[in-house]
């Protein structure tokens, strides 16, 4: 596991916290930093701070992103939506704002590390997704013949739809069920349909509106 954090303070904490729960911690104090650590540990996953100097936790996010699927929790003191929803939409799976319970980060940790290992364990199987496919035993999206990039946080919220083909999926029980949160934050839910819709096509997922979403995929 990767802490990118400039505050030594702060990433002295955490990195103490999460050792003491049985995790191997490395840290970083700027941005070229922590995207060199993440080349060279290749952590199962990154507590990254959003300010950073060298260049924010949003370079660091798309760099750490662009190779392989690695789940971030993203750190920030700013509690400006668009902040937060252009981390998320870069690659970043959950974030916190500063102060926050070391109790409660760990949590978060141990949700996006769950969450990734049920989406690695997923059964094999292959669904057409309109002009596309999702391949469960490969982890691997394809759109007209072409590779997908998704996040983690976005396949795991495809992998979720498709579990129930028609089924409407309010926004709550999808923040539950995919981030792990019990309450709060559904424009979360909002900002990576709308990223799936992006990169699978408009009419991939349907909206329900003042419900949530359906996926009706078509079984290969």
């Amino acid at each position: 596991m990767v802490v990118v954090e400039d505050e030594a303070t702060i990433a002295g904490a955490i990195a103490d916290r999460l050792r003491a729960e049985g995790y191997d911690v490395s840290i970083a104090g700027d941005g070229p930093g922590g995207v060199a650590m993440c080349e060279q540990v290749r952590p199962d996953l990154v507590v990254l701070d959003l300010m950073l100097p060298g260049f924010d936790g949003l370079e660091v996010c798309r760099r750490v992103q662009r190779d392989r699927h690695v789940p971030v929790l993203m750190l920030t003191a700013r509690t400006e939506e668009t902040d937060l929803l252009v981390g998320l939409g870069v690659g970043a799976d959950d974030y916190m704002t500063k102060p926050f319970s070391p109790r409660e980060l760990v949590a978060r940790v141990q949700v996006l590390l769950r969450r990734a290992d049920r989406a690695g364990a997923a059964p094999g199987s292959r669904l057409r997704l309109g002009d596309g496919e999702v391949d469960t035993a490969a982890r691997r999206v394809r759109r007209a013949g072409s590779d997908v990039h998704l996040t983690p946080v976005e396949y795991a919220l495809l992998l979720r739809l498709v579990e129930q083909p028609g089924t409407v999926l309010t926004r709550e029980r999808l923040l539950a069920d995919v981030w792990g949160w019990d309450h709060g934050g559904t424009r979360t839910v909002d900002s990576h349909v709308r990223a799936l819709r992006r990169k699978l096509g408009d009419t991939l997922v349907r909206t329900v509106h003042g419900v949530g979403y359906a996926l009706e995929p078509e079984r290969a």
